[in-house]
Parts: C-alpha cells; sequence; structure tokens
C-alpha cells in the first residue's frame, strides 16, 4: 500500500469539519499510515481528544505548555518525525497563522517548526473562504509550497448558506496525501547542486506608460525554484514581474526586460542546472520614447521591433555551460513539431512543452500539462498542478545528474 508505514501529522482545527477528521484517521490507518493528531481549543468543540487518540491509536496532542507532552515529545519532534503534515479542517484562523507566520498554539507551533511539505483541507464559511484577506494569506501559502485540496461546493452548516467552503472528503483528502507523498523529492536529492531558474514574463517598454508583455504569472517557474530549493539545492531565481510572490529559500533578483533577464542570468553561472522557464518577450521596440505616446491626428503610431536576444540559446552554447539546460516551450498549435525543432535550434537537453492554446487555461492557471522532449523522445505527463510538475522535474533532474555522477 502506497502509505505503509508513513507518518502523518493530522493538524484537526475548529470547524464543524473537525467530524470528518475522525474518518479521515480511519481511512488512512486503514492504508498502513501512522497518524499522530493535533487537536486545536476550537478542534476540541467539535470533537473530544479522547475520539482522536480511541481511532489513531496514539495520543491526541493538545496543549503547547504540557510539560508531560513536551518532555516526551514535544512540538518539534511532532512534525519532524512526520512525512507530511495535514491540516484539516484548515480554519481561516489556521490559514492566517501559517500565512503570517504566527506561532501561538501547539497547532500553530508546530507547523512552523516543521520542516516538511504540508497539505491544507481549507473549510469555512464562503463569505470567509471569499474574503480578500483569507484569498492573500492562501495566496502567500501556495507561493511557500503548502498544497491544498478544496474546498468544494455544496450546503454549509449554517441554515440557508450554500458556495464554496466545504471541506474535502476525507477520500479526496486521502488521494491528495497519497499523490503528494509520491511526488516529494528527497529532502536532499539536489544536495550541492547549484540551479538557476528564469520565470515570469519580461516587460518591453514602448514609452514610460506602456510595455510589450504576455499573459505569463511565474506560477511554473517559480515552483520549480521553490522544489529544487526543497530538495536541498542552491538556487538564483531570475523573475520578470510574476504575479506569485517570492519562494522562500531562494535567491530571487528582479528584473523586467529580456536583457536584464539574460545579464542576471548570465551573472548567476556557473550553475550545475538552468531551467528556463520565463516566457520571454521575442522582440522589443526599436527606440523607446522618452515621452508617452499621444494618439489623435488621425495618425497611428508605428513601432518598429527588432528581436531580443534569446537566453536560453545563449546559456545552452555558453562556455560556462551548465551540466543540464532545460528550456520550456509554450505553443499553440504543432506542439511537439515545434518542441522537437526548438530542442534542436536551441542546444538544451531537455524542453518542457506545453500547450497554451486558448481554453487550456494553462498559461496564468494553476495547473499545467506537459510533455518533456528530449534527444531520446517524449514522455508525455497527465494535467498536474504546476507544483506536481515542478516536483516531478526536480526529480527528473536529481536523477538524471545521479546518472552523469555514476558514468
Amino acid at each position: 500500500m502506497r502509505l505503509q508505514g508513513k507518518h502523518i501529522l493530522l493538524v484537526i482545527g475548529g470547524g464543524i469539519a473537525a467530524y470528518k477528521s475522525l474518518d479521515l484517521i480511519r481511512r488512512l490507518k486503514e492504508r498502513g499510515a501512522r497518524v499522530r493528531t493535533i487537536l486545536t481549543k476550537g478542534g476540541a468543540e467539535f470533537i473530544t481528544p479522547l475520539s482522536a487518540a480511541s481511532i489513531s491509536g496514539e495520543r491526541c496532542f493538545t496543549d503547547l505548555f504540557s510539560h508531560q507532552d513536551e518532555f516526551d515529545v514535544g512540538h518539534i519532534r511532532l512534525s519532524r518525525e512526520a512525512d507530511l503534515v495535514v491540516v484539516a479542517p484548515a480554519t481561516a484562523d489556521l490559514i492566517a497563522k501559517l500565512a503570517q507566520g504566527i506561532a501561538n498554539d501547539l497547532a500553530s507551533t508546530a507547523l512552523i517548526a516543521s520542516d516538511k511539505r504540508v497539505l491544507i483541507a481549507p473549510a469555512m464559511n464562503p463569505y470567509m473562504w471569499s474574503h480578500p484577506a483569507t484569498r492573500r494569506n492562501f495566496s502567500q501559502l501556495t507561493a511557500d509550497g503548502v498544497v491544498s485540496v478544496g474546498p468544494n461546493a455544496g450546503e454549509m452548516a449554517e441554515r440557508g448558506e450554500t458556495g464554496v467552503g466545504r471541506m474535502a472528503e476525507p477520500l479526496e483528502i486521502v488521494a491528495a496525501i497519497e499523490s503528494l507523498l509520491d511526488e516529494i523529492p528527497a529532502s536532499d536529492a539536489l544536495k550541492g547542486r547549484r540551479m538557476l531558474v528564469t520565470s515570469g514574463p519580461t516587460r518591453e517598454p514602448i514609452d514610460p506608460v506602456r510595455y510589450i508583455s504576455n499573459r505569463s504569472s511565474g506560477r511554473q517557474g517559480h515552483a520549480v525554484a521553490r522544489a529544487a530549493a526543497a530538495a536541498g539545492a542552491e538556487v538564483v531565481l531570475v523573475s520578470g514581474p510574476a504575479e506569485v510572490p517570492d519562494p522562500s529559500g531562494v535567491r530571487t533578483i528582479h528584473v523586467d526586460t529580456a536583457a536584464e533577464m539574460l545579464s542576471a542570468a548570465e551573472s548567476a553561472l556557473p550553475v550545475d542546472v538552468a531551467v528556463c522557464a520565463a516566457a520571454v518577450a521575442d522582440w522589443r521596440v526599436d527606440a523607446v520614447a522618452n515621452e508617452k505616446v499621444k494618439k489623435g491626428g488621425g495618425r497611428n503610431p508605428v513601432l518598429s521591433l527588432v528581436e531580443n536576444p534569446d537566453i536560453l540559446a545563449t546559456i545552452s552554447h555558453s562556455k560556462r555551460r551548465p551540466r543540464l539546460v532545460i528550456g520550456f516551450a509554450a505553443e499553440t498549435e504543432k506542439l511537439l513539431d515545434h518542441a522537437r525543432a526548438k530542442l534542436k535550434r536551441k542546444g538544451c537537453d531537455w524542453i518542457v512543452a506545453n500547450d497554451v492554446s486558448s481554453g487550456t487555461g494553462i498559461f496564468g492557471g494553476k495547473n499545467n500539462q506537459v510533455h518533456v522532449v528530449t534527444a531520446d523522445g517524449v514522455e508525455s505527463w497527465p494535467m498536474l498542478s504546476k507544483e506536481a510538475v515542478a516536483d516531478g522535474l526536480v526529480r527528473r533532474i536529481a536523477a538524471s545528474l545521479g546518472t552523469d555522477a555514476k558514468t
């Protein structure tokens, strides 16, 4: 069984959905997992520590300042000894604490002290879920590498309330746990390696107000940088104006234009691996106007465009070429044909190709479906979250570098 022998730390927050956590414990135990629980003060208003302990077969921890608990196990060991930390239900309060680094009870302290991946199952009233503060905190957690399952749409505990906010069902959470444990690279898989990642769009100015750019959010490149850092790599992230926050544990260099991105990328060399995930503008304006270009007079301005430097090709042919150079290809037609041609033309080792045509929702979205194109063939992946794609790519990179080291 995929969960046989795995250690799960389950944090149970203060919401009516806490009753589902008892079934979640049972489902995890059925699959061979060891489950330890932390029950918040609010969670104890809905279920009892005895219930959680009876089903898990382990003591249920509740108090940060319990002399006996801290002496026997302690909040540090609770989180460090787990393979994965799960928060279900993840209330607005717990999400806010984790996003802001607040540690004022056992649950929040264990989360902040953890060196493991965290999976949250949000559960709250729809108005709380859609509140700007919750959305802001959730976005920060996503940027920090926290993975989520749900919330689902449906009826709430409050009479007459419907919307998005129901906690995912226990078997949905189990599936997410299994998937995440499969995806997590070994924490030292890239230890001692240096990696360069480019991410986000570039902005090529037309005048002091306008610019040429694209729809890239930077989510995929940032996820790669975060996953590589989690796997032990020293990561330099060169980022255009992305829509997502900087990942933690990564040195981030902010740029605007393609020329600035190339300069920063070359300055980061030498590295073992370069992942060029940025959506670099192909062209820039030949002559940037010093003042805002005005409309009127019956004449439309004509923009003279010149090609931007090719960052991927430059790194691939550099005298300080990394051992492994990976490019991305966002295409709207003839995906694999264009990816194979790009692999040959750029001189890189792999191309990660994806279809960003209208309707896919990939460009700027949360999910991605990629094809890893190499000289040996094509490896097609299913639709995954961009975080899962990043984890898979990091595992593949670690395996490739390990194979190279042996030959």
